[in-house]
C-alpha cells in the first residue's frame, strides 16, 4: 500500500480515531486479515468472521509489529473506527454470519480506502477488470504473467475476487505498480457494480454467460445482466474486450460507450485464434491473428478452453498498449498460478493426474473433460473421471447432473468415480449407468478406488465444485510420489491462502 498515516486513513474512511491512536501512527507496510501475516508497519483489518474476531487478535498483531488496525470497536490499540453501516440483505458469504454489522462496517471501510489509494494512483494505475461464469481466474492469471513482463503488476492471489478480495488486493498497490489486474465475482445483480466502484477500471473483459450460480440468478438472462455491469463501468475512453464466440456477451457491447474489442475463433474478432490443436497433455496451440500482426502460439496449460483466456489475456494486453512480442512471449512462457485448475501432475510410475477441482459447473466440466481425454488418449491410456456435485445450479440440479452423466461415455470416459451421497453425486452416478465404477463417501476412499483402477497410461480428471474438496484425492493418488513433495507443498500453501475467505464466482 501508499505510505499512509491513520489520521489519513480514518478521512478516507470517514471513520474515527481510537482511544489510543495520535493519527501520526505511519503505514509502510501492507494491509492485512490474517493476523498470522502481520509484520512491521501493516495495517491490520479486524474482521468479524463465522469462526473468530479479528478484534481478539489485535494485541498480538501489536506485538508483531503492525502500525494500526482498522476496527469496528475500540479494542485499546491505535487504530481507525470505521463508521458503521446498516445490514445489507445482500447473499455475500463474508456477511452471512454478520448479526451485528461489524463485518460489513469494516469491509464497507476497507472498500473505501482502496478507493482512496486508487484514486492517489491515478492516472499512472491502469485497472483491468475480468469476469465471466467460468475461466475468471485462469485468465487473470494469464494477465498477470503478460502484464508483469511489461511493468510492475498487481494480481488478486488464488481467487480472491469478492467484497473481502477484490479491496484486500487493490491495497496491494503502492507506487510502483502501473497494472492493477482486478477478478470480479457476483452471486447477484448489483455485486459487479460495487465491485467497480472500488477499483474503477479502463479495460473490462467478460468471459462468458454460463450455468455457475444458475440457481441463486434464476437465468443465463439475469447472470448476463449481473456480468455486463463491469462493461456498463467503463469510461468513454476505456475498452471492452468481449468474447465474439458467446452470443451474451458479444451483446454487451450495447451497454457501453468504451471502445470494443473482441475476441475468440469468429472471424470478425479483433484477436482470433485459428488451427487450434492440443497436444498429448492437452496443452493448445493456435495461429493469432490481431491487428497488430499474428504469431503461432503455444501454451503451457492444458484444455482447449484455455484459448479463450489466452486470448481474452492478450486482447487486454494490445487493449493496454502492451507490444504484441511482449504479451506473446510472456503467454507461451505463462504456467498454473492458482491452485487445482487444471494442473497437470505425473506419477513416477507415469499415471497422470489432472486437479481442477477448485470448482464445477456444467461448462467447466465438460472442458475438463475434454482434456482428460485428449491426454489419455495421446497417451494410450483410459480416462478416468473422479467427479463430484457442481454447486449452485438451482431446482434442475439433479437434471443437470443426470444430463452430464449421460454424456460421459460420448465426451470419451472410460471410467467414473463419483464422490458424495447428495442427490445430485447420484444422479449423476445414474446418468452414467455402467461407466460408473463406484459411488465414494469421501475423497480418500476414490483415491483407493483409483489407485486399484488405474493403470500407468490413463488419466485422472478430479473436479467438483470446491466444497467438496475433491482436490484430497489428487493429493492423496500423488503423496507417495517424491517427485511431486514440493509440487504438494506449494498446493498446500495455496489452498490455506484460498480457505482464509470463500470465493464467489
Amino acid at each position: 500500500m501508499i505510505p499512509l498515516n491513520l489520521a489519513s486513513i480514518a478521512q478516507a474512511c470517514g471513520g474515527t480515531l481510537s482511544a489510543s491512536a495520535t493519527g501520526d501512527e505511519r503505514i509502510t507496510g501492507k494491509v492485512e486479515f490474517d493476523s498470522r501475516k502481520i509484520a512491521q508497519g501493516d495495517l491490520f483489518i479486524a474482521l468479524h468472521g463465522a469462526r473468530v474476531d479479528g478484534h481478539d487478535f489485535a494485541d498480538q498483531v501489536m506485538d508483531a509489529g503492525a502500525a494500526g488496525a482498522l476496527l469496528y470497536r475500540d479494542v485499546g490499540v491505535p487504530g481507525v473506527l470505521v463508521a458503521k453501516v446498516e445490514q445489507s440483505a445482500s447473499n455475500a458469504y463474508a456477511t452471512a454470519h454478520d448479526s451485528t454489522g461489524a463485518a460489513a462496517s469494516v469491509i464497507a471501510g476497507m472498500s473505501k480506502l482502496a478507493r482512496y489509494v486508487c484514486d492517489q494512483l491515478t492516472p499512472q494505475l491502469c485497472v483491468v477488470g475480468v469476469t465471466g461464469s467460468a475461466g475468471k481466474t485462469s485468465a487473470k492469471d494469464m494477465m498477470a504473467s503478460i502484464f508483469s513482463a511489461q511493468a510492475p503488476t498487481v494480481a488478486p492471489p488464488g481467487s480472491f475476487n469478492n467484497e473481502i478480495g477484490h479491496p484486500y488486493t487493490v491495497l496491494r498497490c503502492d507506487t510502483d505498480t502501473r497494472f492493477l489486474v482486478s477478478e470480479l465475482s457476483a452471486r447477484g445483480v448489483g455485486h459487479i457494480r460495487a465491485l467497480t466502484e472500488v477499483a474503477p477500471p479502463h479495460i473490462g473483459v467478460v468471459l462468458n454467460v454460463g450455468s455457475a450460480h444458475l440457481g441463486e440468478f434464476g437465468s443465463q438472462a439475469t447472470i448476463a445482466k449481473a456480468k455486463g455491469e463491469l462493461v456498463e463501468a467503463l469510461p468513454a475512453d476505456g475498452v471492452a474486450v468481449l468474447n465474439a464466440d458467446d452470443p451474451l456477451v458479444a451483446a454487451m457491447a450495447s451497454r457501453t460507450d468504451a471502445k470494443v474489442m473482441t475476441f475468440g475463433t469468429a472471424e470478425d474478432a479483433t484477436v482470433r485464434a485459428s488451427e487450434i490443436r492440443l497436444d498429448a497433455q492437452a496443452r493448445p496451440a493456435f495461429r493469432l491473428h490481431t491487428p497488430e500482426g499474428d504469431a503461432e502460439i503455444q501454451l503451457g496449460v492444458s484444455g482447449e478452453h484455455q484459448v479463450w483466456n489466452a486470448l481474452a489475456a492478450l486482447a487486454a494486453a494490445l487493449a493496454a498498449g502492451v507490444d504484441l512480442s511482449t504479451a506473446v512471449t510472456a503467454i507461451q512462457a505463462h504456467r498454473n498460478a492458482s491452485a487445482h485448475r487444471m494442473d497437470v501432475r505425473h506419477r513416477g510410475d507415469g499415471l497422470t493426474v489432472i486437479d481442477d477441482a477448485y470448482n464445477a459447473n456444467a461448462e467447466s466440466m465438460r472442458a475438463g473433460i475434454r482434456a482428460a481425454v485428449s491426454t489419455a488418449r495421446g497417451r494410450q491410456g483410459r480416462a478416468i473421471a473422479v467427479l463430484g456435485p457442481m454447486g449452485e445450479l438451482g431446482q434442475d440440479s439433479a437434471q443437470e447432473h443426470e444430463r452430464l452423466g449421460t454424456e460421459l461415455a460420448a465426451l470419451g470416459v472410460d471410467k467414473l468415480v463419483v464422490v458424495g451421497d447428495q442427490p445430485d453425486a447420484q444422479a449423476l452416478a445414474r446418468g452414467a449407468g455402467s461407466l460408473t465404477e463406484a459411488v465414494t463417501q469421501t475423497p480418500e476412499q476414490a483415491a483407493g478406488v483409483v489407485e486399484k483402477l488405474a493403470g500407468p497410461r490413463d488419466t485422472v480428471l478430479v473436479k467438483a465444485s470446491n466444497a467438496f474438496q475433491l482436490w484430497r484425492v489428487a493429493d492423496a493418488l500423488m503423496a507417495n510420489d517424491a517427485i511431486n513433495e514440493d509440487h504438494n507443498a506449494i498446493n498446500k500453501d495455496q489452498q490455506e491462502l484460498s480457505e482464509l475467505q470463500v470465493n464467489d464466482k
